[in-house]
């Protein structure tokens, strides 16, 4: 077991990652670093041999898929992971990896959006989408994070090994802060300087498919996670559907002791009754997350009990 692992996720990083595995030895010289190849097509991974990285490959294409990679075959103490395009600077990694090995942060957060960001990022519609995934995320789960999206960020080995990695591409932060606040556990934030990509450095973020995409996962994950509210806002959004239809009918029987317009009164007592299902299914829900919960805190016990059987026998 390694007591630091670096991962870097790369995709045509030519450019900046020889670089970025220099700082890396640089800033944790006991670090091991792992570069993750994702079907680059460029000198990647030369490049990163030649650094002294270790090269691992992961086929199916996107970086959800290469994290779930990483997290399965990378044992370590403590694991930080850092984008392979140099847009931010090594110099933190010492303090972030302190909050994991000697704090028991379980996630650190390394904060763009509180420094520089707003400032180097030439990206359109990326600060204003920032904004809007924090500002969700925190007044859903009651969460202080000020970075969801960053890509700079260390891990204990607990939430390594007990987070379910289902998304498959960049939506992925949004997935571990999730993740992360919903279980309540440990999330410290390091604000960090950011600096735009170099000339000649391409993104693989789309601005609007991959927003939509983590727009979509918060949506999702609001379901899954927060499922009482989410289904009584929909009984409420259909209640007021039906009242609105309704009320013209209850006046006209008013006027006239008469219903003239029995289809609409019909299609009314459906859509209520839908949405008294839709309360019912939000409570049924409510009540197996909160089972889950339980068994999750089991599930933890287990996995740290797991890691500190594996130091005691590094140890000897």
């Amino acid at each position: 077991m390694d007591k630091i692992a670096v991962l870097i996720p790369c995709y045509n990083e030519e450019k900046t990652i020889e670089k970025v595995v220099t700082d890396t030895k640089n800033a944790l010289p006991e670090a091991v670093v792992y570069v993750y190849d994702n079907n680059s097509c460029d000198r990647t991974v030369e490049l990163a041999r030649k650094a002294g990285a270790i090269i691992r490959y992961e086929r199916k294409q996107g970086k959800g898929n290469v994290i779930r990679r990483m997290f399965r075959e990378i044992e370590a103490q403590c694991y930080i992971m850092i984008d392979g395009d140099d847009t931010y600077p090594l110099e933190y990694a010492r303090q972030m990896a302190d909050k994991v090995l000697c704090e028991e942060a379980d996630m650190v957060v390394g904060d763009r959006l509180s420094s520089t960001y707003y400032q180097e990022n030439k990206r359109p519609f990326h600060n204003m989408g920032n904004s809007l995934v924090k500002g969700s995320i925190n007044a859903l789960f009651h969460s202080e994070i000020q970075d969801i999206m960053t890509g700079y960020r260390a891990f204990s080995y607990q939430f390594v090994k007990s987070f379910p990695v289902l998304s498959k591409g960049f939506e992925i932060e949004t997935e571990m802060t999730i993740h992360a606040v919903y279980n309540n556990m440990q999330v410290d934030n390091v604000i960090v300087n950011y600096r735009d990509r170099p000339e000649g450095s391409v993104s693989k973020l789309n601005t609007y498919s991959d927003g939509l995409r983590v727009l979509n996962t918060i949506l999702k994950m609001f379901r899954q996670y927060k499922p009482l509210i989410f289904f009584t806002v929909l009984a409420v959004f259909m209640t007021l559907i039906s009242m609105g239809f309704f009320i013209p009918v209850l006046i006209d029987f008013l006027e006239t002791g008469m219903v003239d317009k029995f289809p609409t009164l019909i299609v009314c007592g459906f859509v209520e009754l839908a949405a008294i299902q839709s309360v019912f299914a939000g409570l049924i829900l409510h009540n197996l997350g909160v089972k889950e919960r339980r068994d999750f805190e089991l599930y933890l016990n287990d996995i740290r009990e797991r890691f500190i059987r594996k130091t005691r026998e590094q140890d000897i």
